[in-house]
C-alpha cells in the first residue's frame, strides 16, 4: 500500500512529509520526485527521506537509468516503489510542471 501527494514547493513538501509521519510512514519509506535530478537529490538529503536506488529498483533498471531520459527514469523509480504505469506517467506530468510529488510505501 502507498501514499501519493502532489506539492508545489518544498515548504509544502515538508508539510506533507510532516502529515506522513503521522500517518504512521517513516522518513526512509517517503520518496521525494522532482523533473531536475540536482534539485530532486537535494530535497531528499535535506528532509532524510529515502531515494530510490537498488534496492527498490534492482541492478540491471538502476544501470538501465544512466541510459534513460529523465521522464523514463522517473517513471521507473516511481514504479519501483509501487506506482503502475498509468500512476506513474500521470505523476511524471505533475513533475513536467514544476511540481513535486511524495509517494510513501
Amino acid at each position: 500500500m502507498y501514499t501519493t501527494k502532489v506539492v508545489e514547493n518544498v515548504v509544502q513538501a515538508k508539510g506533507a512529509i510532516e502529515e506522513l509521519t503521522r500517518e504512521g510512514y517513516t522518513e526512509k519509506q517517503i520518496y521525494i520526485f522532482a523533473h531536475d535530478k540536482h534539485f530532486s537529490e537535494d530535497i531528499t538529503d535535506a528532509t532524510n527521506t529515502q531515494d530510490v536506488g537498488i534496492k527498490e529498483q534492482g541492478l540491471v533498471d538502476a544501470l538501465g537509468n544512466f541510459f534513460r531520459s529523465r521522464g523514463d527514469e522517473l517513471r521507473d523509480k516511481m514504479m519501483a516503489v509501487g506506482l503502475n504505469q498509468a500512476e506513474a506517467n500521470r505523476y511524471e506530468e505533475e513533475l513536467d510542471k514544476g511540481r513535486l510529488v511524495l509517494i510513501a510505501s
